[in-house]
């Protein structure tokens, strides 16, 4: 897994950072809520436990005997079940010299136990609490009271089992988890579908400019929302501004080209003239200006092919271009009666480049095929792994394997004999790399020989 993709994502950064915050969310408001809960339900226990204690106080007198009595014992049927969890009890409290004394009344719910609370000093109507083993050992939550009636020191004591108050609590909280553990999960949901939604329209934008790149639109279209479409705007400014400069440099190299061709021609005739046939200056002047004229023309093309593939959204059509050329050519080449077959293919798919460019790698391998061909040439479409692949094939005399690599070079020819300057297929091969494709020679199926050019498709 590569981690700084995952860094750099901003669909991870967020994600992350929403899960985090969830996360901490829920932990906070679980211990807090469960704090708060235990909080409440402890004052309750512990004010249960108190009013317990206040009725065992107003029933309580001392009998002629000056034993304790208790007029009516409180209400809580839990009070008359042994064992119940729930107590009461009351002392007399001896005099420091005195022996220990034991319980002097109890609830029914003790049975045959009592409740041992530290022996801490009272003051009358002085409340203390504590927390004992009690009954089969389980811990007790103690309330007591001292009271004085007519000079004899009592201790009122209340107790119930702590279980019945953490109980509830851990239940509670169990439940609580379960349910903030519920509600992290949907808002881990949310946060995921926000995200989603929320980058949809970056997706978009992707898919606008991948038309562009593909050549299926020459400016990013749709609707995206109002933070992406000033980023939407500029692009589409860069890409007018690019088209206007490629547009130029075409426009001055058509200038240059005519500006350069004219004086060239002028030059031409000039040594090219009768009375300077036999005049050796004149007929190397002549050489050197086709050999001008031939790189003019060749880095003329190069300049303007290379201008127009940096332009996005380009995108042509082969069949008319095909049928086109194959009008063409039968023209030029009307005296040899070639026949010229499209073999039914994938004719609609489209190149993503300029029309004329197509035009020239097309039709310099028609061209050549025309020049070598016997009588006949087929001319074949297919789409190869998102590639355009054309095969122009004709019943020549064909290259040799060895010969092949040689032709590709500018000003490389075959055969002397056969007119040209030896270009076409070098600028077909130099105009096919610069589009990212390729021109591949072979023997072809008719016996002469296969060019095969593989460009990009739209």
């Amino acid at each position: 897994m590569n981690f700084a993709l995952l860094r750099n994502s901003l669909r991870v950064r967020l994600l992350a950072g929403t899960l985090v915050w969830i996360v901490i969310s829920i932990l906070v408001a679980g211990w807090g809520l469960g704090q708060l809960f235990h909080q409440h339900v402890e004052a309750q226990f512990d004010a249960e436990l108190k009013n317990h204690l206040d009725q065992l106080t107003g029933q309580l007198f001392l009998d002629d005997r000056n034993q304790a009595q208790i007029r009516l014992p409180p209400s809580d049927p839990r009070l008359n079940k042994p064992l119940s969890g729930l107590y009461w009890q009351i002392d007399r409290i001896a005099a420091a010299a005195d022996p220990p004394l034991k319980a002097v009344l109890r609830s029914r719910s003790l049975w045959d136990e009592t409740i041992a609370v530290p022996a801490d000093a009272l003051a009358d109507g002085e409340i203390h609490r504590h927390r004992i083993n009690g009954p089969q050992g389980v811990v007790l939550r103690v309330v007591e009271r001292a009271v004085t009636i007519d000079a004899h020191l009592l201790r009122l004591m209340v107790a119930a089992n702590e279980s019945l108050m953490t109980e509830p609590v851990e239940e509670f909280k169990g439940q609580l988890w379960l349910a903030l553990g519920i509600l992290g999960l949907g808002l881990t949901f949310a946060a995921l579908m926000q995200v989603f939604v929320s980058l949809a329209p970056l997706r978009r934008l992707q898919a606008a400019l991948g038309r562009v790149r593909h050549g299926d639109a020459r400016n990013m279209e749709g609707t995206f929302p109002n933070e992406i479409m000033p980023l939407v705007n500029e692009f589409n400014s860069v890409l007018a501004q690019n088209a206007e400069v490629v547009e130029r440099a075409r426009t001055q190299a058509g200038n240059l080209a005519h500006a350069l061709k004219t004086p060239l021609s002028v030059l031409a005739n000039a040594a090219n003239a009768p009375e300077k046939r036999d005049d050796d200056l004149a007929r190397l002047v002549a050489t050197q200006l086709e050999t001008v004229h031939k790189q003019v023309d060749y880095h003329l093309t190069r300049a303007q092919v290379a201008a127009a593939v940096q332009v996005p959204g380009m995108r042509t059509a082969v069949e008319p271009v095909i049928r086109g050329l194959v009008r063409v050519m039968q023209r030029v080449h009307a005296d040899r009666h070639l026949e010229f077959v499209v073999i039914p293919g994938e004719v609609s798919v489209s190149f993503r480049g300029e029309e004329q460019d197509l035009q020239e790698m097309l039709g310099n391998l028609i061209d050549n095929a025309s020049k070598w061909a016997k009588s006949r040439i087929e001319i074949r479409v297919a789409a190869v792994s998102g590639k355009l692949r054309l095969n122009v094939d004709d019943d020549g005399k064909g290259i040799a394997e060895s010969e092949r690599d040689k032709v590709l070079k500018r000003g490389a020819r075959a055969d002397e004999q056969v007119p040209g300057t030896g270009l076409g297929l070098a600028i077909t091969a130099d105009l096919a790399r610069m589009y990212g494709g390729d021109l591949v020679l072979a023997k072809s199926s008719l016996g002469g020989l296969q060019a095969s050019l593989m460009l990009p498709a739209a």
